[in-house]
């Protein structure tokens, strides 16, 4: 039982339609699979990813249209890595974001790669990073049709940001229960903060990271549009993925249980910090229900839901995609 890396992450907008915009016009990214939130069918959850959605490159939105902006803070996933191929793509990426009215941190050392740190519309915090030192789990394959160049394109996820008031309890799960270890710390972007520590899993390398920020000084987050609601790390398949739920039912966390995403499968705990952690498997995968030359285009359900497709439908909003 080892996890092999982050699979996905899950983040909130309050505006599906501009989502859609931003991340499949200006970031380049596909949009793999049109569903619904399975917990509340009124509302889009949009995946993005490379050619099609492999683990790893999945950046995930639940649309909470009355949803207040997120108040950064503690007890939180305060960042999402986004992977480039390599240096050179960063000075790409800064050029094209400038072109498109966002402001970035500039350029930057983090962990001993560089990267290039901005927010999107609603303020979600994401982080460019160059894979031109990675060593360790193989980005993705960036989709023909993207708006960006392949040789500059997103590859996948990046390493996942916690920031927790006291980092030992988080630290203790991810080792103890989880089986990462730590790699390395780099310094902390706030002055008289703890270094940040790096921990790894499977193969390693910038698709297998945590970085953990302990601040002494923030207030705990409030959710909203522009945060993260959960990472997802990777289990190979579902038969290991229930021993990992029995191990944790061992270890006493409250959670889920097996939860049947028909494109994944998955298993739903908190750490002591409170964030959410999802194991979810490699398999099916995206193309199961459709095909891959037309991923996303338009909205699909997982059977369970299908009978109610023309409800379910006539209270969306158009993404302004092919259907």
């Amino acid at each position: 039982m080892e996890l092999k890396g982050i699979h996905h992450v899950s983040a909130l907008t309050a505006k599906a339609p501009e989502n859609f915009t931003f991340y499949t016009e200006v970031m380049g990214l596909r949009l793999i699979k049109k569903t619904v939130n399975q917990d509340d069918t009124s509302v889009y959850h949009l995946f993005y990813g490379d050619e099609k959605g492999n683990p790893g490159t999945e950046l995930t939105f639940f649309e909470i249209p009355m949803a207040g902006r997120n108040h950064d803070g503690n007890n939180s996933i305060s960042a999402i890595s986004l992977r480039v191929k390599d240096d050179a793509a960063l000075n790409y990426w800064e050029d094209r974001l400038k072109d498109h009215g966002i402001e970035t941190e500039g350029i930057k050392d983090r962990a001993g790669r560089l990267t290039l740190a901005f927010r999107d519309f609603e303020g979600q915090r994401l982080i460019l990073v160059s894979d031109e030192k990675n060593k360790g789990v193989a980005g993705g394959k960036p989709w023909s049709k993207s708006t960006t160049p392949e040789e500059t394109a997103i590859i996948g996820l990046g390493p996942v940001r916690l920031t927790v008031p006291t980092a030992e309890p988080t630290i203790q799960v991810l080792k103890e229960l989880l089986g990462f270890r730590k790699s390395g710390t780099y310094r902390a972007e706030v002055t008289g903060q703890p270094d940040i520590i790096v921990l790894e899993t499977g193969e390693g390398g910038s698709g297998a990271e945590i970085h953990i920020e302990e601040r002494t000084d923030l207030p705990q987050e409030r959710l909203g549009r522009g945060g993260v609601h959960h990472v997802a790390f990777r289990v190979d398949n579902e038969e290991e993925l229930r021993e990992w739920i029995e191990k944790v039912k061992t270890s006493r966390f409250p959670n889920s249980g097996f939860v049947d995403r028909f494109y994944f499968k998955s298993l739903y705990f908190r750490e002591p910090n409170r964030i959410l952690f999802e194991l979810a498997t490699d398999g099916p995968g995206f193309d199961t229900d459709e095909e891959l030359e037309h991923l996303g285009e338009s909205l699909a359900l997982p059977p369970f839901l299908e009978p109610q497709r023309e409800e379910i439908e006539a209270r969306l909003k158009p993404l302004n995609t092919k259907a």
